[in-house]
């Protein structure tokens, strides 16, 4: 590393990122609630005290929810967009971090070590929802932007921070970014990746299966028909799908994974009574899609097996289970593995730390589809901790992450962006 370098990397405030930390994860900023704008209230404070140039808008929400790459669950009356900007034009590439505010719920919180809605350190960790999913990564966008600034550096082109709402539920503060513009030469979206670089995201979509049966008193069951035990043969189908569909569906940069491509049923709601049998079955998930696959043929193929799958039952094939497609769509997305934005990264995160640079893949969906489909901005992952750690109890993520990801931030923004001075 040249002089600059070293003097930018010497000037990032662990303090300062902590205490930033901490004052996000105490914001409850989960999808839909007012506390989701203050979170963006409070990293748009965050950003000015860091010397960016902060701007805040509402978004409009209706003309968002009518865009074809739009996909949301959670419904909203009002929604804030952040971007703080370092630097300006000056021949220069630009460039964006995104990161989001949004969080899921915390559950229970006894079944938390730790109060979740506060930061606690521990263990060379930062405990609380959203710690790693992912109110680290963003703090690391924006203390890598300080470093720059407080070691006196001048970039040639803008590195801009943003910061959005509703990525857990689909995405359309990201999207609401992209539209408003400007777009960037590149972007770096600081999701939790173990610090592994990924020029790969795997796409999600949600769906619904309602299934039909018949009720009866349970006193007289068989003279009903159970649509929880009509439920089991689709179920079946669509786990023998998933094997074929990753068993024809590989990527080397998804070699870790048997499943990259998950096909996940995450809530099932059946029946009205316990003494009646179920009438009717709904049944939630997500879908998993390959890279390069055709979203809209993906589809089809969950589609056609669970026609097969009824088509054997004589009551399903009369009664035929209805399928739709809801909520989060998060499409697959790619960046060439040789773009200077990955080389870049790469290359940051290894001077930085002192070892080599992973570049591996993703499986789980992320705004980086909005910014490389939609903005045609080229793309990668890249951020601290581990997302297994995220969406459940005593959530964290790793101190010595934040700072190695703080490091290789700036490192990428100097050599990116260039810069002067």
């Amino acid at each position: 590393m040249n002089p600059t370098e070293q003097r930018v990397l010497a000037a990032i405030d662990e303090a300062g990122l902590l205490g930033a930390l901490a004052e996000l994860v105490a914001v409850p900023s989960l999808d839909g609630t007012p506390e989701e704008n203050r979170a963006q209230e409070v990293a748009a404070a965050i950003m000015a005290r860091c010397g960016l140039a902060v701007e805040t808008w509402e978004l409009d929400l209706p003309s968002l929810y009518a865009h074809p790459d739009c996909s949301w669950e959670v419904p909203r009356e009002r929604a804030l967009g952040v971007a703080g900007t370092l630097g300006e034009a000056r021949g220069g590439r630009s460039l964006i971090f995104n990161g989001h505010v949004d969080v899921v719920p915390a559950g229970d919180p006894a079944n938390w070590r730790y109060p979740p809605w506060q930061a606690t350190l521990a263990d060379g960790r930062v405990y609380g929802r959203g710690a790693v999913d992912m109110k680290g990564g963003v703090c690391c966008a924006i203390f890598a932007a300080k470093a720059i600034r407080d070691a006196g550096v001048t970039l040639r082109g803008p590195l801009t921070v943003h910061t959005v709402i509703g990525e857990e539920d689909g995405g359309v503060g990201t999207l609401a970014a992209v539209l408003r513009g400007p777009g960037a030469d590149a972007a770096v979206v600081v999701e939790p990746t173990e610090l592994k670089v990924a020029p790969i995201q795997a796409g999600a979509h949600n769906f619904r299966l309602t299934v039909y049966g018949l009720a009866a008193h349970g006193c007289v069951r068989e003279e009903g028909v159970s649509a929880i035990e009509k439920f089991a043969p689709l179920h079946r189908a669509i786990l023998e799908l998933e094997r074929e569909r990753n068993g024809r569906h590989r990527h080397p940069l998804f070699a870790r994974y048997s499943t990259p491509y998950p096909i996940c049923i995450g809530t099932v709601r059946a029946g009205t009574w316990a003494s009646s049998e179920a009438e009717s079955l709904v049944a939630e998930g997500r879908y998993g899609i390959a890279i390069g696959e055709d979203p809209l043929e993906a589809r089809r193929e969950l589609e056609a097996a669970v026609a097969r799958a009824a088509a054997a039952d004589p009551w399903l094939r009369d009664r035929p289970p209805l399928l739709e497609w809801w909520g989060g769509t998060f499409d697959p997305a790619a960046t060439p593995a040789d773009h200077p934005i990955v080389a870049t990264v790469a290359a940051s995160h290894a001077d930085a730390s002192g070892a080599p640079a992973a570049l591996e893949g993703m499986t789980y969906g992320a705004d980086m589809r909005l910014l490389a489909n939609v903005g045609r901005i080229p793309t990668v992952l890249f951020g601290p901790g581990d997302v297994r750690v995220s969406h459940r109890p005593d959530e964290y993520v790793p101190v010595a992450d934040l700072l190695a990801c703080a490091r290789a931030l700036a490192l990428t923004a100097l050599r990116f962006c260039g810069h002067e001075g």
